[in-house]
């Protein structure tokens, strides 16, 4: 029998017991952030050396040279001819998808005159390069490929840098044809922490990036922590979780199995499930023990919904959308008869997921909207990852003569206050009849 906990709003410590289910509160292992700063300094005063040896001692792969770490054009473009037709046909469909919808989100630039001849803008240019991190141990990642690669090609990004273990020299051929699909221009068989300081600093092999996006491991978490500054990183991710509000009328088996889905990642991911009717939670429990033992990630799932899952009985549904709300979870199910009354509620998640036929596992590969994103809680400031992401924005400011006059007054004054003699004189010379 599966323990997975069950709350209820009408109880009296409900509110410490959600607090310790969403306790994310991780002690920081210092000793994995101090072999990771020895990786870095190693990366940074021996490049490509150091490169090989660590690629050597983590994943069993020991190429010739650092040349030889690089996958060529002409082994992607085969990787994406030689794939399953099936798989191949997949990979294209997700692609257009994701790209078609990130194209609604670039930004232009602008800017606006103003009465005395003054100009004020904002100028939008995108990165140079930026790094894609592609995990490669225990499991590979073809749609986070796409989902990564895709917004910055749409931002305009010129070059884009992948890497991505391949441990005991085992290559996953999907993931290159991915790559050849998405358009990535250069991709190289590494990882680990190792990979992350040579896209921040550079080697003789690996050109230096701008941004380094992607998931990874612990190390390439610490790694990404500790190089930013440096370069930009998209996020720090935790682990997986869904949070699904249902008002009792979906198909039981339907719920239990989207759970499995976020549980099946990690056994740390968290699957929460919201209900105003207690007879639905204990027919979703039943469903739970009936489908887990044919799951092949059983296991996990187990450990994920015992470690951290929950059944949520509510007064109703706006209450739901309260709990929700103080969890910001990375994906929310509405899965009711109104979702988009109660998405309007909704001011903290991820992305949201409206009606009963909307699984999440579709937002994971080819829905189009982007799969990285905010989790442990951070979806009270964060959003999900986009065009944006890949952009800057420059401010730009062209004073007539008339407007230096004008914005000049204000200058001194406030400048003056502030004990800023020089930025006070430097508006007053041209100012008509400015002072010299």
């Amino acid at each position: 029998m599966i323990r997975i906990r069950q709350l209820n709003t009408a109880s009296a410590d409900f509110p410490q017991a959600l607090d310790h289910l969403l306790n994310r509160i991780e002690e920081m292992d210092f000793s994995i952030e101090e072999r990771v700063r020895e990786i870095i300094a190693g990366v940074r005063a021996r490049g490509d050396e150091a490169l090989l040896e660590y690629t050597g001692r983590f994943d069993r792969f020991i190429p010739a040279s650092a040349a030889m770490l690089e996958v060529v054009g002409p082994q992607l473009r085969q990787a994406a001819e030689t794939v399953p037709a099936a798989q191949r046909a997949a990979l294209e469909a997700s692609a257009e998808r994701i790209w078609r919808y990130h194209e609604h989100q670039c930004l232009d630039s602008w800017s606006y005159t103003e009465a005395d001849g003054t100009r004020l803008g904002q100028q939008v240019t995108a990165l140079d390069r930026v790094g894609l991190y592609v995990p490669g141990g225990k499991a590979a990642y073809p749609s986070s490929v796409l989902m990564n690669a895709i917004p910055a090609k749409v931002a305009g990004v010129r070059e884009l840098i992948m890497v991505v273990p391949t441990p005991d020299d085992r290559v996953n051929e999907l993931v290159f044809a991915a790559a050849h699909i998405a358009g990535v221009n250069r991709v190289f068989r590494v990882g680990g922490a190792q990979a992350v300081a040579a896209l921040a600093y550079g080697t003789q092999t690996i050109p230096r990036v701008d941004k380094i996006v992607g998931p990874g491991n612990v190390y390439v978490a610490a790694a990404k922590r500790l190089v930013f500054g440096q370069v930009d990183i998209d996020m720090v991710a935790g682990p997986s979780e869904i949070a699904v509000i249902c008002d009792g009328t979906t198909d039981p088996a339907w719920v239990a199995m989207d759970l499995f889905s976020q549980a099946e990642h990690d056994e740390h991911a968290q699957a929460i499930l919201i209900s105003p009717r207690a007879e639905f939670l204990q027919a979703v429990r039943a469903q739970i023990e009936s489908l887990l033992p044919g799951m092949e990630r059983a296991d996990i799932i187990r450990a994920s919904l015992e470690g951290r899952g929950a059944l949520i009985l509510v007064r109703d549904l706006d209450e739901a959308t309260d709990i929700v709300n103080r969890i910001a979870p990375e994906h929310l199910e509405l899965s009711v008869e109104d979702p988009e009354r109660l998405a309007a509620r909704v001011r903290h998640a991820g992305a949201i997921f409206l009606g009963r036929y909307t699984a999440e596992a579709l937002g994971d590969y080819c829905a189009g909207p982007n799969h990285v994103l905010p989790t442990s809680g951070t979806a009270r400031f964060s959003s999900p990852l986009g065009v944006y992401d890949f952009q800057k924005r420059t401010s730009l400011i062209h004073c007539s003569a008339h407007g230096a006059s004008t914005l000049g007054m204000m200058a001194s004054v406030l400048a003056r206050g502030e004990g800023l003699t020089a930025h006070a004189r430097s508006a007053e010379f041209r100012m008509k009849g400015g002072s010299k």
